[in-house]
């Protein structure tokens, strides 16, 4: 093992490992959190927590999901412009109100190959809330519902308007012949967690839904609580692992972002992977939420409160953040109770999830000022639900 060197100084070899894994950082911290008496509980209570209230119900959904929109047609928007561009950018605006990252994905990809408007791209990254929507769906499923209306009525419009601002072709690329190379994962990390999910998922379904409904689990004996919270905490590690070994992290990207697609694809190693991701970051964020809370006496919900006219406006700044790890940490102070409902919603419609990381690529200038565009709806919306709610 690679360790420093009786001076205290790190071994180049040791950077190396740490800059080439930078996933593992996560369970290691959670490690040395378990391995401090003092902070030993706090550590369990929120490891079984995120994955009693999160994990098992967003693996549920998402297998609800993919197995559903397994024949959606991705419709060419070229084809929908020429008969309306309002239906053109209306689709674009539902595609990116779906759960997940896929459908802004299609209309990035589209408008790079010439396919789509300028305003769809402003439309679906408006609309588009990311994995983040899954956890919401899967723990405030009328908020969830209503963020999506909102998301993809604002999306419709302000593409709508973007559309009537520039002229036809604005920003499309006009080289076409790089193309994004789909990276092909190794799927074995996934293929090792199948079988413990198989044997977790039922009992932590039922689990899930006796601690939602608030149900003692002392009265089914003496030791249920414990050995419940001790078989959470310890299946929220394992995700954590599981996830922090599926890539190695060394860019922003891969920490931030799900996994690419797999190689074969499949629906179940599909669901497993996003699963993973936001287990990954909602266990971050709840871990460090009791530390700064229990540890260092920093009350966040008193200081959003103090600061609440801040709010929309730093949620809007993260969202500006490519990927969908920061806007998970966001739906979770929300669940949480921390922001308002304000809050969540600039943020969810000025973050455009995984999406953005392949328009930066292939159309930089385009994806800049579209995240820009969106900015402008996100903080009116926000504001106007902050101060009118």
């Amino acid at each position: 093992m690679f360790l420093t060197s009786h001076l205290g100084v790190i071994s180049p070899a040791a950077k190396r490992v740490f800059h080439q894994n930078k996933r593992l950082i996560l369970p290691l911290l959670i490690l040395v959190c378990l391995a401090l008496p003092d902070l030993r509980a706090i550590t369990i209570t929120a490891l079984s927590d995120a994955f009693f209230q999160v994990s098992v119900f967003v693996v549920a959904t998402l297998f609800i999901y993919y197995y559903a929109i397994d024949h959606l047609p991705q419709l060419e928007l070229r084809y929908l412009n020429a008969k309306s561009p309002v239906l053109e950018v209306s689709f674009a605006a539902f595609l990116g109100m779906l759960p997940g990252c896929g459908g802004a994905i299609i209309v990035v990809t589209q408008f790079t190959k010439g396919q789509a408007s300028f305003g769809a791209i402003v439309a679906v990254l408006t609309a588009t809330m990311g994995d983040a929507a899954f956890l919401l769906l899967a723990t405030r499923p009328t908020e969830g519902l209503t963020i999506m209306a909102i998301g993809f009525v604002v999306g419709s419009v302000t593409g709508l308007i973007v559309n009537t601002l520039h002229k036809t072709g604005y920003l499309c690329p006009t080289d076409q012949k790089h193309t994004p190379q789909v990276t092909l994962l190794p799927t074995k990390i996934i293929t090792l967690s199948k079988p413990i999910w198989y044997i977790a998922i039922i009992p932590g379904l039922l689990i899930a839904f006796l601690l939602a409904f608030n149900i003692d689990l002392s009265q089914f004996g003496q030791y249920t609580t414990f050995t419940v919270t001790h078989f959470g905490a310890l299946m929220a590690l394992f995700v954590v692992f599981m996830w922090a070994l599926s890539s190695k992290g060394e860019s922003y990207k891969e920490v931030t972002s799900e996994d690419d697609i797999c190689s074969p694809p499949s629906k179940l190693t599909k669901v497993l992977q996003d699963t993973h991701f936001v287990t990954a970051w909602v266990v971050a964020s709840f871990i460090l939420f009791e530390l700064l809370v229990t540890v260092f006496g920093l009350d966040l919900k008193t200081w959003f409160l103090n600061y609440a006219y801040m709010a929309p406006l730093i949620a809007v700044l993260i969202g500006f953040l490519p990927g969908c790890g920061p806007q998970i940490i966001v739906t979770t102070l929300y669940i949480q109770g921390v922001i308002p409902f304000s809050t969540l919603a600039a943020n969810a419609i000025s973050n455009d999830g995984d999406a953005l990381f392949p328009a930066i690529a292939m159309t930089p200038k385009a994806a800049i000022i579209a995240t820009l565009y969106t900015a402008v709806p996100a903080l009116l919306v926000g504001y106007g639900l902050y101060f009118f709610s």
